[in-house]
């Protein structure tokens, strides 16, 4: 990885279970914490990780201002040390904006680009246009189809927590992690909590891949599920101390015979008890304003609720 008196970060692919590493500033500035005001994100020349420029963002409204990014970033830098993350055959067609969620279509070249290529755009446009005063999250979609996953699976809304910072050298680094993962007793009244050793990509938010490990179900006798092994993950990303996991409506099917306190706060423990977040809020498809089974309200985070966990012996 070169440097030329730059910090840059390593991008880690998001798709497949990857993420990638954020970028960072120009030549003065060192530490991205240090560039003040707004920037857009480009490409360093190794094509491996995005490089954050100062700039000032232009407009005097939020579609203004998003018109303003969209073409800056399109635009080739001065510089010659990074590009543009937007390939030449690759626009944004048209876009729309809806309390805070802006969806982004692009022309077809966007399904030739390589797997790279792709992330490091997703990444830096999430990056660059959630600055904007009125964005929150950014989905991609090619014609009225949405971005998918390799598995087919809807990328959905992202924010810029969603791509893992990472400093490993290489896009392929895997570790081993102990988890505690709660779940269902035999009854499925209380929580039990399982202990797991996971090998998995380092580029992973630890966050996510808790929920993708629920989603599998327990490995021990005694234990049930509670999440049904259809549901998908639309994204999970980190903001403010409270961790926000999208689900997809399968979700909301519940497990048989398990309360739905047990499955809600078996997510809310795991991921807390985990990660890096004091709370949890769940959604499902994009959405807060939903009463699980009619018995849990979704419609703010959620903290931690040890008094559902089964005692046991010691």
């Amino acid at each position: 990885m070169k440097r030329n008196e730059r910090m840059i970060c390593l991008v880690m692919t998001f798709l497949l279970c990857l993420g990638l590493a954020a970028g960072c500033g120009r030549e003065e500035e060192t530490d991205p914490a240090q560039i003040e005001g707004t920037y857009l994100c480009f490409v360093n020349n190794d094509g491996d990780g995005l490089v954050r420029e100062e700039y000032e963002i232009k407009g005097d409204s939020t579609e203004e201002e998003i018109e303003d990014v969209l073409r800056a970033m399109k635009e080739e830098p001065d510089s010659i040390d990074y590009k543009s993350a937007f390939p030449e055959n690759v626009q944004v067609t048209e876009w729309s904006l809806s309390d805070g969620k802006l969806s982004l279509t692009c022309s077809d070249g966007y399904l030739r680009m390589s797997g790279a290529e792709e992330v490091l755009l997703r990444a830096a446009a999430v990056e660059s246009l959630c600055q904007i005063s009125g964005v929150e999250s950014v989905a991609f979609f090619i014609g009225e189809n949405p971005l998918t996953d390799s598995d087919g699976n809807e990328i959905g809304y992202m924010m810029p927590d969603d791509f893992v910072q990472n400093t490993g050298s290489t896009l392929h680094s895997y570790q081993v992690r102990d988890l505690t993962l709660y779940f269902a007793n035999e009854k499925g009244d209380a929580l039990v909590p399982e202990t797991v050793s996971v090998r998995y990509n380092s580029n992973l938010s630890v966050e996510k891949l808790i929920v993708e490990q629920l989603i599998k179900g327990p490995s021990q006798e005694g234990e049930r599920a509670v999440v049904p092994p259809e549901t998908q993950v639309l994204g999970v990303s980190s903001r403010d101390g409270i961790c926000y996991v999208n689900l997809d409506q399968e979700f909301l099917r519940g497990v048989s015979g398990v309360d739905p306190e047990v499955a809600v706060y078996a997510i809310v423990n795991s991921v807390i008890e985990g990660g890096g977040a004091s709370q949890v809020q769940i959604l499902v498809s994009g959405e807060t304003d939903v009463s699980y089974m009619n018995r849990v309200t979704l419609s703010k985070p959620l903290t931690r609720n040890l008094d559902i966990v089964e005692e046991t012996d010691s």
